[in-house]
């Protein structure tokens, strides 16, 4: 049966596993990328590309679409899933990932339709999403720009800057999500810089801060929707998330964060997702 549109939940739910299932196997026939942030990030891209972004994959440069920025570009297999699976390019584009001339690289590019920052040092994926909405305000234009961070690259002091920026424009029509899967690169986030207490910390900003379940869709879809309604501040969404989400042996293992699945992990992984 067709799915509706906008989609239901449960189809939601269907088109997760789908997209799942598309960055393993671009990581697998790439040998190499990050699945374990690709994973952990699928139900919030999902959630903004199938009922929150205002978009059309058939003329990805309109002026007044919503503007979405991968901070942790490294994550970039989530984007170009969803991407193919919305129609910006054909989905058999997606076994060119990470070889030469290829459109798809570890890294997102402005050359991928769809992408709007080519990225790479993380940490500067505020500051561009920053300027997207104070052009936005300058041009009295409606659309809403939402950036996905890391919460690994939040140790950054750009990502602090933006925030004191943002926060003293008021640009209400700017929402950060932060990927919150609590590792990064080889360990967990509280090893290598204690975040905590996170939230107060955008408070203390000046920021709109809610707080949810990364992978359950109404959750998220309500705080989009209330991210969108708040005024006068711009609003971060702390989405709680597993890395690795959706693979039993993949889920909160720092070993996966950038290792290609072998054969054997990639046909369990696989089975997983059936």
């Amino acid at each position: 049966m067709a799915a509706s549109y906008p989609p239901s939940i449960d189809e939601l739910e269907g088109i997760a596993k789908e997209l799942r299932r598309k960055v393993l196997r671009m990581i697998f026939v790439a040998g190499s990328g990050h699945q374990g942030g690709s994973l952990s990030e699928i139900e919030i891209l999902a959630s903004l590309y199938f009922r929150v972004l205002r978009i059309d994959p058939q003329n990805p440069g309109w002026a007044s679409r919503d503007r979405f920025i991968l901070s942790k570009s490294h994550a970039c297999p989530g984007l170009y899933a969803v991407l193919a699976q919305k129609g910006f390019f054909l989905e058999d584009e997606l076994d060119t990932f990470r070889k030469i001339n290829s459109r798809l690289q570890g890294h997102a590019h402005i050359k991928t339709p769809g992408v709007e920052m080519s990225g790479g040092s993380l940490g500067q994926g505020l500051s561009f999403g920053l300027g997207c909405a104070l052009s936005a305000r300058i041009d009295s234009d409606s659309y809403h720009t939402y950036v996905l961070l890391g919460d690994g690259e939040c140790d950054e002091g750009q990502i602090w800057e933006g925030a004191m920026a943002a926060a003293h424009y008021g640009l209400d029509n700017l929402t950060v999500i932060v990927d919150r899967n609590r590792i990064q690169n080889d360990r967990f986030t509280d090893e290598v810089m204690k975040l905590e207490p996170f939230a107060d910390k955008w408070k203390a900003f000046g920021w709109n801060v809610l707080k949810t379940d990364g992978h359950d869709f109404a959750s998220l879809i309500n705080a989009f929707d209330s991210a969108r309604k708040h005024p006068n501040q711009p609003t971060v969404i702390i989405a709680d998330t597993v890395k690795g989400k959706g693979i039993s042996f993949m889920e909160n293992n720092p070993a996966f964060h950038a290792s290609p699945p072998t054969e054997e992990d990639y046909n369990k992984a696989m089975l997983e997702l059936e």
